[in-house]
């Protein structure tokens, strides 16, 4: 029997980020029984005592709080989660850190590139292993397309096309929540979403160098919410209506660094009637091309070579040997879901806790996309190109 070392976890914010982070942990050792840990699942705080409650009672917590202090200073809490709102993600990660607890937090990790700096500093101070919610660098397929760019199976990259559509706050009647406020949110779209499709890109391809940019806000006011929420959700049409003060749609030109010589356009719309999550990757070279798209997250289009008469795009269906797929199907057709991409995250986090060895993507990858987004709206204002800042 292997002997396994118990890692507390500490939860602060038990939204539904913080559920999924709660189910993750516990779904571990189904995906990798040969863990030489276990995740045990100690506190949760929330400021609304219901949620607290949920944590103890469906979720699992052995005890919960009003007061996220009370999980960073226990002393069987080894790791913290941070699914909070954007707004409170410096100073709950700031305090994570100086409490010498690894944390695990969604992206944007801060509400602009000057925060999340900030963050960096505080976690390389305290000597503290970071994660950072990329989670769609570790679907099956976007696996097995980082395989074949790195082997140039593609050839030179050429161009990308990374379009993120949703229409989660198409309705007008979405409640104006903290995700629409300046103050609270920092960006809209761009850091929500687009934050996403900058580091698929810099993944998959190299690091964004330069960067031209437009945004738009299409639904300029919204009703106030009557109370607290979980999610997005729709309020009534007869409340008090305040300013949206963010983007709800977002496009950038860019140009890659480190030596490619390739260009891209990314995009991405949180108000767009039709996607529900249209999620895509397009990746051109001189010898090949792929495409993947969310809405079919097991499968990978590859179009390898020019000409013939079979010309054209290969649906390759994910398989084991692609990524972590194997640890959840066993062969091909079987579809993985989101909650197992969460899953592999909270795998990536805690091997990093436990060898000190970084391989999750840390709060220097959500940096990295901060920068860009810092860029793009530097563009947006002036129409101009910025270059990415270091």
């Amino acid at each position: 029997m292997v002997e396994r070392r118990s890692i507390g976890v500490g939860l602060i914010s038990v939204g539904w980020m913080g559920r999924l982070h709660s189910r993750s942990y516990a779904n571990l050792r189904y995906a990798y029984p040969e863990a030489e840990f276990t995740p045990r699942l100690v506190i949760a705080a929330d400021a609304v005592q219901a949620n607290v409650d949920y944590a103890v009672d469906v979720l699992g917590y052995s005890k919960g709080t009003l007061d996220y202090r009370e999980v960073l200073a226990d002393p069987e809490v080894d790791v913290v989660s941070i699914c909070a709102p954007n707004f409170l993600h410096r100073e709950f990660a700031v305090a994570a850190a100086a409490a010498g607890k690894p944390f695990w937090i969604e992206k944007p990790t801060g509400r602009d590139a000057q925060e999340t700096r900030d963050i960096v500093d505080a976690a390389e101070a305290a000597g503290v292993v970071t994660a950072v919610g990329f989670n769609y660098r570790h679907a099956p397929a976007v696996q097995h397309a980082r395989a074949l760019i790195a082997a140039g199976e593609l050839g030179e990259i050429t161009n990308v096309k990374v379009s993120l559509l949703a229409d989660y706050s198409a309705d007008p009647l979405g409640a104006r929540s903290w995700r629409f406020e300046r103050g609270r949110a920092g960006s809209g779209v761009l850091g929500d979403l687009l934050s996403h499709g900058i580091d698929l890109a810099s993944y998959l391809v190299a690091p964004i160098h330069e960067v031209t940019a437009l945004t738009q806000t299409v639904i300029s006011e919204r009703p106030l919410p009557s109370g607290a929420t979980v999610g997005h959700v729709a309020a009534s049409a007869d409340s008090p209506r305040a300013p949206v003060e963010n983007e709800d749609y977002a496009a950038m030109l860019v140009r890659f660094g480190a030596g490619s010589q390739a260009v891209g356009f990314l995009e991405a719309s949180r108000v767009a009637v039709g996607p529900r999550a249209d999620y895509s990757v397009q990746i051109f070279g001189t010898l090949g091309s792929l495409r993947w798209t969310y809405e079919r997250l097991n499968e990978l289009d590859v179009c390898i070579g020019i000409g013939g008469d079979l010309h054209g795009y290969t649906t390759v269906l994910a398989q084991p040997g692609d990524g972590e797929f194997g640890r959840f199907q066993p062969g091909s057709g079987q579809p993985t879901g989101f909650d197992e991409l969460k899953v592999v995250e909270a795998w990536q986090f805690l091997t990093s806790v436990v060898t000190g060895t970084q391989i999750a993507p840390s709060v220097v990858d959500a940096l990295a996309a901060a920068r860009v987004v810092e860029a793009a709206e530097a563009s947006a204002a002036d129409g101009r190109w910025h270059t990415v800042g270091a």
